[in-house]
């Protein structure tokens, strides 16, 4: 069985459910060492056995991303352990609360652009120098369609999106002439518990599993993927 990422090491953030823990399953199934981030020790300790359920193995990192300084940490801890990073999956997200801007708390639209934008740039600032290490490192960030919308009552997650495609677009820019791609992925509509959250009335039995598109997780973070300063729309 082909290992495309065998002997790599992958950052998941959000590895914890949904997209980002059928992601780090994927990435241990294809060979890579996974470090595990997310909130909650329950959800990472049930990643990580199912990642030992195929041989995989995983370094759980319970973390809230708004500690930013911990993430300057987690560089550090990397760098001391294994002096590179070969891919990093920017997946945590928050969708925060859906309502008009003008009745939105500061401490929700806070939270928001602290999970969304912030910390995946406090991540780059961070793991930049682990990446270009790397002979070939890669990173890819989660995006939504809501990005590129104006739908009402979407206004923080849509703005917070949108901002982090910029960001990382500059970013892939930026990395131009080294080993680094830098990407984005917008998954469509997904079953997890965002998704229900956000459309409480749907069924999920219509929506794609995310294990469903974790092999194009794989493929993107892969010392063989090419493409640099791209948006991947998984679904139509």
């Amino acid at each position: 069985m082909s290992k495309p990422m065998e002997g790599r090491i992958a950052l998941v953030t959000g590895a914890s459910r949904g997209i980002g823990r059928a992601a780090a399953i994927a990435l241990a199934g294809a060979g890579a060492h996974v470090i595990l981030v997310a909130r909650t020790v329950g959800g990472l300790e049930e990643t990580d056995d199912e990642i030992q359920k195929i041989g995989g193995t995983a370094t759980l990192v319970p973390m809230n991303l708004r500690d930013f300084d911990a993430i300057d940490r987690l560089g550090a801890s990397i760098h001391e352990r294994w002096g590179r990073l070969d891919a990093l999956f920017g997946n945590a997200g928050q969708l925060g609360v859906l309502t008009p801007i003008t009745h939105m708390e500061p401490k929700t639209w806070a939270e928001v652009m602290d999970v969304n934008l912030t910390a995946n740039w406090r991540l780059i600032r961070s793991l930049d120098p682990l990446l270009k290490a790397s002979d070939a490192g890669r990173a890819l960030f989660v995006t939504s369609g809501a990005a590129r919308k104006h739908i009402a009552y979407w206004g923080a997650y849509a703005l917070s999106k949108s901002a982090l495609e910029i960001l990382a677009l500059t970013y892939a820019v930026e990395c131009e002439g080294t080993n680094v791609k830098v990407n984005l992925i917008n998954p469509g509509p997904m079953r997890t518990l965002m998704r229900a959250k956000a459309m409480p009335g749907e069924d999920p039995a219509y929506l794609v599993k995310p294990d469903e598109m974790a092999f194009k997780v794989v493929e993107m973070l892969s010392p063989t993927y090419q493409l640099n300063e791209t948006i991947i729309n998984f679904q139509k």
